[in-house]
């Protein structure tokens, strides 16, 4: 269990985290509060895991043609995502707190005025763009469900295809059906928003660490005894980046190949619908928050790429001739574990960079032409 100070990196993304099931509050310490948040987890992963399930059969049992398969497919991928990440979350919620743990430790934790400084602009910074977002996400959600409410809900017909195990012609079956789509939905998106934001805050939080980790650098010509230290941080930063990336291999990987489903399906389609209707909005909209999606894994990866390998020309643009032998050998020995840079990687072989968002977009659209041409 963390204590309040611990959560103080990545406020807002715990917040969210809180919301859609996956942290409970710190002030709820009763064993009543637990339970009552036990169950409130339990009612959205089972409003997740049943939307998904009723999109599945559909796609079995129910999909007879190219249209319909597209229709519904692509909104299956997104909450499949969605299921992965909520177990992803809750099954790493002892190693999330490890990890932010880590980052309120020594030799992690920010000790003097600039460090300090430069832990709260990363921190601004992750909140900031974790609010541009989900603002973006859930007015996407927002957009689809209001222009349903005019679309189906009047023609008695549901937001998504489904395959339900009820006939729902009834007026208080298909308002039940209706809200559990809605619902669920929404909840999705917020999961998908609290778990990018949590990944994106961590990488940047290493990029803040090998930062300050430079500004330790560059004070051991007055502070030697500085120079211990940053050893010790610059391999507790390596351990810290190895265990964020085994942790979230899964949902990287996962991520990569669904965003490049997704985009496909998706220029399919846009050709298949009438430009400015309801729909086409609807679906440029959810392209738009995909791409910006898989583009934060793959920023933020690249960054935390380029810092690592920064750290080799700032070291040498010290006053290391002032240094005596061994702390030279000692500096030589940090720039050369740097020139192997820290690099995130999904299934072993996708590594988290601006290289890979083009070569999925690239295949994306390559895939996109195959289909056009079998079509």
């Amino acid at each position: 269990m963390t204590s309040k100070k611990e959560i103080s990196v990545l406020t807002f993304t715990f917040k969210i985290l809180t919301i859609c099931g996956c942290w409970p509050p710190n002030s709820w310490t009763s064993r009543y509060k637990r339970i009552m948040y036990d169950i409130y987890t339990i009612l959205i992963v089972s409003l997740i895991n049943t939307f998904t399930l009723s999109q599945l059969m559909d796609l079995i049992l129910s999909v007879d043609n190219a249209d319909d398969f597209t229709e519904n497919f692509y909104v299956t991928l997104a909450m499949l995502v969605s299921c992965c990440k909520m177990f992803s979350l809750l099954r790493n919620r002892t190693n999330v707190a490890m990890l932010i743990n880590v980052l309120m430790k020594k030799p992690c934790r920010p000790i003097e005025h600039d460090e300090i400084e430069i832990r709260q602009k990363f921190d601004k910074f992750v909140q900031s763009n974790t609010l541009y977002y989900a603002t973006l996400v859930e007015l996407t959600c927002a957009f689809a469900l209001v222009s349903s409410i005019f679309k189906d809900y009047r023609k008695h017909r549901l937001s998504f295809r489904a395959w339900l195990p009820f006939n729902y012609s009834s007026p208080t079956l298909f308002r039940i059906a209706y809200a559990h789509q809605s619902i669920s939905l929404t909840a999705g998106s917020v999961l998908q928003i609290a778990c990018d934001s949590l990944i994106c805050g961590l990488l940047m939080h290493i990029c803040s660490q090998l930062e300050i980790l430079e500004c330790h650098l560059k004070k051991i010509v007055d502070k030697p005894h500085f120079l211990r230290e940053c050893i010790v941080q610059h391999t507790c930063i390596i351990q810290f980046a190895l265990m964020v990336n085994e942790k979230f291999r899964f949902i990287i990987t996962v991520q990569f190949l669904v965003s490049m489903l997704v985009v496909c399906f998706n220029l399919h389609q846009l050709t298949q619908t009438s430009v400015l209707s309801a729909k086409y909005i609807q679906i440029v909209l959810y392209m738009f928050c995909m791409l910006t999606q898989i583009s934060f894994y793959c920023w933020y990866g690249n960054e935390v790429q380029l810092k690592s390998r920064q750290l080799v020309s700032n070291v040498f643009k010290m006053d290391w001739f002032t240094l005596d032998h061994p702390m030279q050998k000692t500096l030589l020995i940090i720039m050369t574990r740097s020139m192997l840079p820290i690099e995130f990687t999904g299934a072993y072989v996708i590594s988290m960079n601006l290289a890979s968002f083009v070569s999925l977009l690239k295949t994306s659209y390559s895939a996109y032409n195959i289909l056009q041409q079998m079509r």
